[in-house]
């Protein structure tokens, strides 16, 4: 099947052949871990999925070698083969005991097209039948796999599409665990950096939601952004050289009088932003909101280690009107953006949590905000550094869970150093100006 044919029918010819489960590899007993006020907010997003493209040959014998190394880091890791549970004053956690299913691993097959075609720069509804999970709201936990894992045998090599809980896990947490099984895969006997299971040390405020299956949370909208047909995805990738380009400009007219320099985050994300703006024809006096998804490990008081597993994810939002973005500097932008994430300290993160406590609000996977640009993943995980023994990955996608208009995920590149990927969700209308925007792609 060329490439051409994927994208005119927009789907994959994807044939499930098994479906096993995986446990761990020795027995852990019953264990059960309260979810926390940063867990609990996520209940009503999708899975979160993950694509990695890998080249090689002998399917069968990558498979052994995943769901054998799979059996081994879920000894540490064991809280992704339980199911999230209430217990009896409707207060949620994931619970796991030896007698569970376990980790759902699917095997499937499209080998009728190759590695390369499939690393196309555009959007996630094609790679849409390479990842389990599509349109799963996390709370379907109680009932479902915390991690399903679809193994697909292509011509060259092998997709593994990935849907994690995200009630469960943020995205230094699903990177910690991805590297991990890569780590025993490749030969390792055990863990190296085993995680932080002790999600009471984070929060230990007992909630009481009341959320139960059906009716679908998000059923009263328009039904999920990523079915909407006028939402196109597509991924920019931006060179270490344009990347140094864009933070280098907007760094060079600070003046010297003790301003803070902008980071590469910093700097990046208000390119986005400002041509996101534009490329969106807003009216001067309409209010655009950047949200960035931020780590609070090393932010709340006393800090949690790098490892700790489960969510210490926030979100941070700025706001301005889109005539004031586009007509000052780009410094005015980063700025906003800047402070916003300096102010959100401990003190913050504590008021934010109580005021969520007293009042809790279940967010939909699209409250980011009005004519928003909402940034999560990022591009300090190492994600093209998961070799699992075959070589690194060709590519690495997010699926189409979680997917709306303003929605961004930052990748390392490829190419490694300070290259970034950057994938973005639009409208079809704006994402075709957006394309078009020499200024936004670099080009000279």
């Amino acid at each position: 099947m060329s490439p051409e044919v994927v994208k005119k029918e927009g789907i994959l010819k994807v044939k499930i052949t098994t479906k096993s489960h995986v446990k761990p590899n020795k027995k852990i007993g019953k264990q059960e871990f309260q979810l926390t006020t940063f867990d609990l907010p996520y209940l009503a997003f999708y899975y979160n999925q993950k694509l990695v493209f890998y080249k090689g040959d002998g399917f069968e014998g990558l498979v052994k070698k995943l769901k054998d190394g799979l059996s081994v880091v879920l000894e540490e890791f064991y809280q992704l083969a339980g199911k999230l549970e209430k217990d009896e004053e409707g207060v949620f956690r994931v619970e796991y005991d030896d007698g569970m299913t376990g980790v759902e691993v699917i095997e499937a097959v499209a080998d009728e097209i190759g590695v390369a075609d499939l690393t196309v720069e555009d959007g996630s509804s094609t790679l849409k039948e390479l990842v389990p999970c599509n349109g799963i709201l996390n709370l379907e936990g109680m009932h479902r796999p915390l991690l399903s894992v679809q193994l697909t045998k292509l011509k060259d090599g092998l997709a593994m599409g990935c849907a994690f809980n995200h009630a469960v896990l943020d995205g230094t947490s699903t990177w910690h665990f991805m590297s991990s099984w890569a780590e025993i895969c490749s030969g390792s006997p055990s863990t190296s950096v085993l995680p932080f299971l002790e999600r009471s040390k984070a929060r230990n405020t007992r909630l009481k939601l009341d959320l139960s299956l059906p009716p679908d949370p998000l059923s009263s909208t328009n039904g999920d952004a990523k079915a909407d047909p006028l939402l196109r995805e597509k991924v920019f990738k931006f060179s270490e050289a344009a990347i140094d380009k864009i933070k280098s400009t907007i760094n060079a007219d600070l003046t010297s009088d003790g301003s803070k320099p902008f980071s590469t985050f910093q700097s990046l994300s208000v390119h986005i932003w400002r041509h996101v703006t534009h490329a969106r024809n807003l009216k001067p006096e309409d209010f655009t909101v950047f949200t960035v998804f931020a780590d609070c490990r090393k932010r709340v008081e006393p800090p949690m280690p790098e490892t700790y597993f489960g969510n210490l994810i926030q979100a941070i939002f700025t706001a301005t009107a889109a005539g004031l973005l586009s007509a000052n500097p780009p410094q005015f932008g980063a700025s906003l953006i800047q402070k916003a994430i300096e102010m959100h300290n401990s003190k913050v993160i504590e008021e934010r949590n109580k005021e969520w406590e007293s009042a809790p609000k279940i967010f939909q996977f699209k409250d980011a905000g009005t004519n928003c640009v909402a940034v999560g993943s990022s591009p300090r995980f190492k994600v093209y550094d998961v070799d699992f023994g075959w070589g690194k990955p060709e590519s690495v996608r997010s699926g189409a869970n979680n997917r709306f208009d303003g929605m961004v995920y930052l990748y390392q590149g490829k190419s490694g150093g300070r290259s970034i990927d950057v994938e973005i969700s639009l409208e079809a209308g704006a994402m075709e100006k957006l394309e078009k925007d020499k200024e936004f792609l670099l080009e000279v």
